[in-house]
């Protein structure tokens, strides 16, 4: 009970942490910039919004959760597309509301894939393999980002300009060497090997058991190495287009507002908000993406009350939104499994006279 009651006081503190970033966001974005905007200008810039607008920005939303769809139903033999698309749904409701809701929401997953008839130990598997994918294009995008600048022109010194290559370089390194580790035994055996003989730079109290980083990743990888060695192409698809149909989510918010920066900015502003939804003092980084979001759009020249604008319409299609919209899939999936209860339910014997 204690335990429960903190996480609602946490719960509510991070709520409110994030109502607060929001609300006094101009007084934020003016700190970080040295500008002023206010509401009312923000608010002229939501009433430019047509209708033909806005519904393109759901279109394409709906789109993005329909290609995240592949990954789920790649890393989960036998799910249905409405099936992880009502999971990603509700999954990401609960994500949404909860600081550190990854693991209400890996609850709420088991939860219903039980419900559908899948074992446990394939929904382990399946969030292991979708949550390491997830993991390494997070990765990936500050590298999409650096990249993305490096090769427009964009005026960048020399000393930022290294620094942007050598960090690009080794984020791929990175990604390349767990991804090999996951996919061939050989590699995460010498992996393994190496991380063991890192640890032994630790103070003694600070080193796992013997050989506990290999064989933890000798585990890991042998839970998922079926889904990733048949499943990668699905996985890695439905990433791509659920990231693309997010970036062009962001594109239409600039559009909208009149804070297009250029495609290669766009991209390097889309990885940095993608960055900050992992920050997690409040849910999915809620007013701390907004506030760096704006202050990279203006480092790149967009008008602040635009880029404002942008940030709030953009957090409105990633974040808020979902959080209705998973509450109606989370109904749906409790009303239809109460109906398929009540259906299996044996008819009770008549009473004899």
């Amino acid at each position: 009970m204690k335990n429960k009651w903190v996480q609602i006081g946490l719960s509510i503190a991070s709520l409110a942490l994030a109502a607060t970033l929001v609300r006094f966001l101009p007084q934020i974005v003016e700190a970080l910039t040295g500008k002023h905007v206010s509401w009312s200008q923000i608010g002229a810039q939501f009433a430019r919004l047509n209708w033909q607008t806005v519904a393109l920005m759901a279109v394409v939303w709906l789109a993005s959760l329909l290609a995240y769809t592949f990954v789920l139903t790649a890393s989960l033999p036998g799910l249905t597309h409405p099936q992880a698309l009502t999971l990603n749904a509700a999954g990401s409701a609960v994500s949404n509301l909860l600081p550190f809701g990854g693991a209400a929401g890996v609850a709420m997953t088991i939860a219903m894939t039980k419900g559908w008839g899948f074992q446990l130990r394939a929904v382990v598997v399946s969030t292991l393999a979708s949550g390491i994918w997830n993991t390494l294009f997070r990765f990936l995008l500050p590298a999409a980002g650096i990249l993305a600048l490096l090769v427009s022109g964009e005026r960048l010194s020399p000393a930022v300009a290294k620094a942007g290559w050598v960090g690009t370089l080794s984020i791929l390194a990175l990604v390349a060497l767990v991804t090999t580790a996951l996919y061939w035994d050989r590699a995460a055996a010498v992996l393994g090997r190496a991380l063991d003989a890192a640890t032994r730079l630790l103070p003694h109290r600070s080193r796992p058991g013997e050989h506990a980083l290999s064989g933890a990743l000798e585990r890991l990888r042998a839970d998922t190495s079926e889904v990733v060695r048949h499943r990668w192409p699905g996985l890695t698809l439905g990433m791509i287009f659920f990231l693309g149909l997010q970036w062009l989510i962001l594109v239409c918010c600039l559009k909208a507002t009149g804070a297009y920066p250029g495609p290669a900015q766009s991209i390097a502003v889309f990885a940095l908000s993608r960055v900050l939804t992992t920050a997690v003092v409040t849910p999915s980084g809620t007013g701390i993406m907004e506030a760096g979001t704006v202050g990279a759009l203006v480092f790149f020249g967009a008008p602040l009350d635009s880029a404002t604008a942008a940030a709030l319409l953009f957090g409105f299609w990633t974040y808020t939104v979902e959080i209705p919209f998973g509450g109606l899939a989370l109904g749906a999936w409790a009303l239809l499994r109460r109906r398929d209860n009540t259906v299996r339910a044996p008819a009770k014997e008549p009473i004899g006279r």
